[in-house]
């Protein structure tokens, strides 16, 4: 039976290659996007699935926002929290508090300090003790995993780390081996696990345990890391816990609450803030922007949905034009069904004579779409996570494409195969089964089929314009700041004097081509921020402001071009001995002019400075966030950044920066010399509305040629169905304008109808995601007009080829043809 079915269909692809090619192709595309992004969101979802009672498993994060305002999140606490949630809340399990630690430099001794191996930046440092081995299934290679980090100066590696630090020794011979954190911390390997990651993805990175009795016990590092502090929050302060059998996730925020309101309340009233700590569950760590991670790439469930979304759409699209071209032909098969039916084919045989047509084009679609996999993968290699890998041995990947397969084959399918099925059997005899099919349900339903497809199609081009505008309007909107020819580094952290600092800028200031250069905190505008609580009282009410800080030199705001339009500029000193603020912050201290605020007292670190200036308002940070109050000040003992403005002429910059380099690895030997220009910086900010743009414009593309593929398809099965109309037609005079109008008028009106309906989805759309932007482009009505012509374009384009052949083929053969 199955050896009928598929030399059938093989005779009848063989009939009709154009639309079998048509066929596969557009499957193929739906079919490989389907499966790429299967691997994506495969891939996302296998975070931490591994870890014993991950469904009881939470980290500690803080929500807060000061004076009303945008609303911040971190996953910090403050060290004293784990203390206080031990004694304080029970029904947990496990908890597990450990500090992130970033050297500059480690020194492996090997039992020979004379020659210690070095290595620059080690990464995934943490403070941890044993209760950390017991949230996560490590496996022990060597060492004891309760005594392994109860003393001080203790340090368990991986596996992969100790092979790093001593590649030529057994792992049991690295047990007692000494370690160097910059000079001033020492530590014994005193243990040895496997990777983590050899049980499945994770997001707990981290190679290297120092024992936390390290930080308990010594005085300095405390005082450095605030140990003691609850007005002290760091990401790098971690805090999880397992919650036991009969404890819920809000009755332990209740009690956070209630401790926080303990220890900082009268402190969070005072400084009008608000600060919660939530309890954030394993599995929505990878997921989650608000509080991230550390070096692990984050994946975004909305992103993650969008996709399947356009799997979703380009299967239906291919579906639909298998639908649409299979129900087309119905007529030229309507003898083979005729006669097949007289012979004693029943209505199941034929829908299973061309569900099987189907399944075999599918297959042969499925084939290929396997075969440029791996190609796609590397193509988008910018976009997919590097864990990600297409291998047919995976047997979730054999799962999907088997439901796939079988999920296209029954959605294009079935209803051609009900159709055709479904004719009268003396009627196809006689060649009226479908008759005026222009008229006919079907053609009805092929036409809806089509305007679907180009909704579709409509509403990615708005959006992919639209996104492509937000974007230009932010990387071009004036920030109220120079970004141009502006280059900047950071000093090394291990670099804690102001001395070497200024003899540094001052030699990179010699350096022909350099106009000027400054220090300062931080960049004008990035994801950094520096808040302190001022306060301003003359005899009323004292008001409390919690204020964003930038801190430079004399040459800071020169250089960035950012105006003072009251008062005067700091004078040059090394400590914040006076201040200048933001219209902003003028305005929330209740002055109207900008003189009025000159002279004026602001409590700060229970020092009392003069406001001597305002500056104009410059987004301090990406578009998503207002402008708040800021205040500007001398502060030597901050400075990270050193920004240098740049000659206009480019020609001359590679020379400047090669100066600049030398100049840097002079001062900093052994450090790595790493430059980027602010433009570029800011315009990174922005990877992941660009990301989203890109992802759109592919979506876009594809669902726009696999419409037009089976329009394509459609026209042509429309021109040879009406061939000896056409002829007639030209005989009695019509000419070639008349019969292409006429050819692609039906097709011109459907993709209008689809602008229609697509219009008022997109604007919602776009709308809706706009709300994440503070500043933002304007929703013009050009964008819609400009789609939907720029859609009808394509679809002529589309059509022309084939109509326009059609046109002025002779009438005579026309009129030949049966």
């Amino acid at each position: 039976m199955f050896k009928n079915y598929l030399v059938v269909a093989l005779r009848n692809f063989g009939r009709n290659k154009i639309f079998s090619v048509i066929n596969i192709l557009g499957l193929s595309i739906g079919i490989s996007a389907s499966l790429v992004i299967f691997l994506v969101v495969q891939y996302a979802n296998s975070f931490d699935q591994f870890e014993k009672n991950q469904d009881r498993i939470f980290r500690v994060v803080s929500d807060y926002s000061f004076q009303g305002g945008d609303p911040g999140h971190t996953r910090g606490i403050p060290a004293p929290l784990a203390d206080e949630v031990s004694k304080d809340i029970s029904g947990i399990d496990n908890l597990v508090s450990f500090r992130y630690y970033d050297p500059e430099k480690l020194s492996v001794l090997h039992n020979s300090p004379d020659k210690p191996a070095l290595f620059k930046k080690p990464e995934h440092i943490i403070f941890a003790d044993a209760h950390y081995f017991d949230l996560l299934p490590y496996h022990w290679l060597a060492g004891n995993k309760n005594s392994a980090t109860a003393l001080e100066g203790q340090v368990v590696l991986t596996e992969s780390r100790a092979k790093l630090y001593f590649p030529s020794r057994p792992l049991t011979d690295v047990i007692g081996q000494k370690i160097v954190y910059d000079d001033s911390l020492a530590a014994q390997v005193s243990g040895i696990v496997a990777d983590l990651d050899q049980q499945g993805n994770t997001t707990f990175n981290f190679k290297e345990f120092i024992s936390l009795p390290t930080i308990l016990k010594n005085t300095r590092l405390r005082k450095s890391m605030h140990w003691n502090e609850w007005s002290s929050t760091t990401s790098d302060q971690q805090l999880y816990l397992q919650l036991g059998n009969n404890t819920t996730k809000s009755s332990v925020e209740k009690r956070l609450k209630e401790i926080f309101e303990k220890m900082q309340g009268e402190n969070a009233k005072k400084s009008h803030f608000i600060w919660t700590y939530v309890l954030q569950p394993l599995s929505d760590i990878h997921f989650n922007s608000n509080y991230g991670n550390f070096g692990i790439p984050l994946a975004s469930k909305p992103v993650l949905f969008g996709l399947i979304l356009v799997a979703a759409f380009l299967i239906l699209i291919a579906s639909i034009n298998f639908i649409n071209l299979t129900t087309a032909q119905a007529a030229q098969r309507a003898k083979e069904i005729g006669v097949r039916k007289t012979l004693g084919s029943s209505k199941a045989q034929l829908i299973a004579q061309f569900l099987a047509e189907t399944f075999i084009v599918t297959g042969l679609a499925t084939v290929l779409s396997i075969t440029i996999t791996p190609a796609l993968l590397k193509a988008f290699s910018d976009f997919i996570p590097e864990g990600i890998h297409f291998s047919l041995a995976d047997p979730l990947v054999i799962a999907f494409i088997v439901i796939l397969l079988v999920s296209v084959s029954l959605l294009a399918g079935l209803y051609p195969a009900w159709v055709l099925s479904s004719s009268n059997t003396l009627d196809t005899l006689k060649n009226r089964a479908y008759a005026g099919s222009s008229k006919t349900r079907t053609a009805w339903l092929r036409k809806g089929l089509t305007v679907s497809q180009f909704v579709i199609a409509q509403f990615f081009l708005i959006s992919v314009v639209m996104v492509s505008k937000q974007i230009q309007f932010m990387l071009n909107k004036d920030l109220g700041f120079s970004k141009r020819a502006i280059v900047s580094m950071n000093f090394p952290s291990s670099d804690t004097s102001i001395r070497h600092k200024k003899y540094f800028l001052d030699e990179l200031k010699k350096i022909p081509g350099i106009q000027m250069a400054t220090i300062a905190n931080d960049l004008p505008s990035s994801y950094g921020w520096w808040t302190s609580t001022m306060e301003y009282g003359e005899g009323k009410t004292p008001l409390q402001t919690v204020v964003e800080l930038k801190a430079g030199d004399k040459n800071y705001l020169d250089l960035l071009k950012i105006p003072i339009i009251a008062g005067r500029d700091l004078l040059p000193s090394d400590t914040a001995s006076e201040i200048l603020i933001n219209e902003i912050f003028l305005h929330i201290l209740g002055f109207k002019q900008p003189g009025e605020a000159l002279g004026k007292m602001l409590k700060w670190d229970n020092n009392h400075v003069p406001i001597v200036g305002v500056f104009r308002d410059f987004n301090a940070h990406p578009l998503s966030y207002k402008i708040g109050p800021m205040a500007f000040c001398h502060n030597a003992q901050q400075s990270r950044v050193i920004m240098a403005s740049l000659a206009q002429d480019h020609t001359s910059w590679p020379t400047v920066l090669d100066r600049m380099k030398k100049t840097f690895l002079t001062a900093y030997p052994g450090e790595e010399f790493k430059y980027e220009f602010l433009d570029e910086s800011i315009s990174n900010a922005y990877g992941n509305v660009q990301h989203t743009s890109q992802l759109l414009k592919w979506a876009m593309g594809l669902t726009i040629f696999i419409s037009c593929l089976g329009l394509l398809g459609l026209v042509m099965y429309t021109t040879t169905s009406r061939t000896k109309e056409i002829g007639i037609r030209k005989v009695l005079g019509a000419s070639v304008t008349q019969i292409m109008a006429l050819l692609s008028g039906d097709f011109i009106k459907l993709v209008a109808l689809a602008f229609f309906i697509a219009t008022p989805l997109a604007w919602w759309a776009i709308h809706a995601w706009l709300d994440d932007f503070v500043f933002r482009t304007t929703v013009s009505w050009w964008i819609f007009l400009a789609s939907g012509l720029g859609m009808i374009v394509i679809a002529l384009i589309t059509l022309s080829a084939q109509t326009i052949r059609t046109a002025i083929a002779n009438p005579v053969k026309s009129l030949n043809t049966e």
